[in-house]
């Protein structure tokens, strides 16, 4: 497989893609064309979305690609969504690839079935999103790529359940914690990074991340990425998704529980147990970095050790930062193809 598409043509067999991708999707829904709550005043560039019961949840996703072919799964973080993919998913449809892109609990188009359900952010029940979802399209394994939450959730299912997972592509590598991990104090300068965390912590961040969540997540973005030059289109189509009703609460849920002020589920303790022994991980994996990455991350030699597999880590350069598949579509994509071939 190869990536040499001039951008019409790639644009051109991505729309492609998606339409022969319609018919056969397993146990999906039909395709549904999405709501006005979902796009915004920028229509999204994937157009159209799918949705499936998976668990807790009803998951919206895209999904480009021939349905035989070998599945891909992208996973977003916050404050982004799907749009993060917008032309990576694209590329490997176009190179016969099945590529999914869900949103994450608390993010667009998904939702909770139950109105009781805990709006639970902790990494174990998200990673577990994941797998339900593959459980009801009848994806036995699949190459996973992340970034931020995602490459998280990535991590851990490569760390518990290998065998779902062909391959690894997680930007900012090894993102596997825990609670007692996230309470032992950090230098200043690193502590200074996270201050949103701490905000989070106090009802009056609550408060101001539901008053102010589109001008949080532009800040966010800025600091993230400051050398990324994101014109309001390409952020207002991302941020739509913010207007989920449960995604304050699940945001806020994830922080505190990573600081130990929020309980977490007890059905996901023993899986929060394993992650906290820092489980390694040996399927192959292709850690990226951006050369311009403003949000907290370690450093590539601090994980390393991490992925006793076929491995492999890339910076890319060009000023690229916390956002890599948007802001570098063709590393990332090619990384995909890449893991794969290892």
């Amino acid at each position: 497989m190869s990536l040499m598409i001039d951008p019409l043509r790639r644009r051109l067999v991505g729309a492609a893609m998606v339409t022969a991708a319609m018919p056969a999707i397993g146990l999906a829904a039909p395709p549904v064309a999405l709501l006005a709550g979902d796009a915004g005043t920028a229509p999204s560039l994937f157009g159209t979305l799918r949705r499936i019961q998976a668990g807790d949840l009803e998951i919206a996703y895209a999904e480009l690609g021939p349905p035989r072919g070998r599945p891909v799964i992208l996973l977003h973080g916050w404050p982004y969504d799907i749009q993060a993919f917008a032309e990576v998913a694209p590329l490997l449809a176009a190179e016969g690839y099945r590529v999914i892109a869900p949103f994450l609990r608390g993010f667009g188009a998904t939702r909770f079935l139950s109105t009781e359900a805990v709006r639970n952010g902790q990494p174990a029940a998200v990673a577990l999103d994941t797998i339900a979802m593959m459980d009801a399209l009848n994806i036995k394994s699949a190459i996973l790529g992340g970034f931020d939450w995602g490459a998280r959730s990535a991590d851990i299912i490569a760390a518990l359940w290998p065998e779902r997972c062909q391959g690894l592509v997680a930007v900012s590598g090894y993102l596997i914690g825990g609670q007692a991990a996230g309470a032992k104090p950090l230098p200043p300068e690193a502590e200074l990074q996270w201050w949103y965390q701490f905000y989070f912590a106090t009802e009056r961040g609550r408060a101001g991340y539901e008053a102010n969540r589109r001008a949080f997540a532009r800040l966010i973005w800025r600091l993230a990425s400051p050398k990324w030059s994101f014109d309001d289109a390409t952020f207002e189509r991302s941020a739509a998704a913010f207007e989920n009703p449960d995604h304050v609460a699940i945001v806020i849920h994830n922080y505190r529980w990573r600081l130990g002020l929020a309980r977490g589920e007890a059905r996901y303790d023993a899986i929060e147990q394993q992650l906290a022994t820092a489980p390694t991980i040996g399927v192959a994996t292709i850690t990226l970095e951006g050369d311009a990455n403003g949000a907290p991350h370690p450093e590539p030699a601090a994980y390393a050790a991490k992925f006793t597999g076929r491995y492999a880590h890339r910076l890319i350069d060009g000023g690229v930062g916390h956002n890599l598949p948007q802001e570098a579509p063709r590393a990332f994509a090619q990384a995909i193809i890449d893991v794969g071939r290892m």
